[in-house]
């Protein structure tokens, strides 16, 4: 969510929280509701710890995942980058091939999954370049033992990709289930509603509407922070972006100019086969 509307969430949940209060304000008796204030403000606390921990674990658990989605794309392109060394000890017409296919899978992974994940509909869709890749492999001769150690450390580099790829997908789809954010959103309902049973006629309006706002306010943030860190795939601030896989596709450029390879790649600078 774009920062400056989540300030306008915060301030219009508020308002209306505020506006509440002292509406309720207006024919409660003086005092408040409640004919013993020290036992509600026990039973406030015992409510409010409930939610608060609730919303600290959830917090925790999508942070996890938002650091496992960014980890993972790090650590993707760190690899690919790798490959990219791997491919060029492989026989020439093999490592020329997996080289284009790995700046292809680079271009994809930036022009095409990244928005597939920032509108939650990659789900399990494989990329294609890895299985060209794949394919690549299949029937290869080696023939010397330069060629075979570099087709074994291009296998775990693979496995290392594929892992970390799927890291990095994991967040897309969020980690919070429905009845987690049922469960959130009543207890947020049930302690607003018991908030408003403090209204007092006897005080002033203010501070009445500074108890409520207060409350709501960070209330409203910390769900913001976690809906935030549930969908971590967006463009505003704090989103995760390509840019670790943007770097190595500037790295590769770089390399293929020391080894001075020219290549003819089988995709446009999307990412999409030509």
């Amino acid at each position: 969510m774009n920062i400056v509307w989540a300030a306008l969430v915060i301030v219009a949940v508020a308002a209306i929280a505020v506006a509440a209060m002292l509406v309720v304000r207006r024919r409660s008796p003086d005092g408040s509701w409640y004919s013993d204030s020290d036992r509600a403000a026990g039973i406030f606390g015992v409510i409010a710890t409930g939610f608060s921990v609730l919303l600290g674990f959830l917090i925790f658990l999508a942070f996890e995942s938002y650091d496992a989605s960014r980890a993972g794309a790090e650590t993707e392109a760190m690899v690919v980058a790798q490959q990219i060394q791997t491919a060029q000890m492989l026989p020439p017409e093999v490592g020329a091939e997996l080289t284009g296919g790995l700046v292809c899978y680079a271009r994809s992974v930036i022009h095409w999954e990244w928005p597939l994940m920032e509108d939650g509909s990659l789900d399990d869709a494989i990329n294609p370049w890895g299985v060209a890749m794949f394919r690549t492999l299949q029937g290869v001769d080696l023939t010397t033992p330069v060629e075979e150690a570099a087709y074994g450390k291009w296998l775990d580099q693979t496995s290392a990709r594929e892992e970390a790829r799927q890291g990095r997908i994991h967040g897309a789809a969020g980690v919070m289930p429905t009845p987690l954010w049922i469960a959130v959103f009543l207890l947020a309902a049930i302690l607003l509603a018991f908030v408003l049973g403090f209204a007092d006629s006897g005080e002033r309006a203010v501070v009445q509407g500074l108890f409520m706002g207060s409350v709501v306010g960070v209330m409203v943030t910390m769900l913001l922070l976690l809906n935030f860190l549930d969908d971590p795939f967006h463009g505003g601030v704090g989103g995760l972006q390509p840019e670790a896989m943007g770097r190595t596709e500037r790295l590769i450029d770089q390399q293929l100019d020391v080894l001075a390879a020219e290549l003819v790649l089988p995709c446009d600078a999307v990412g999409e086969p030509t």
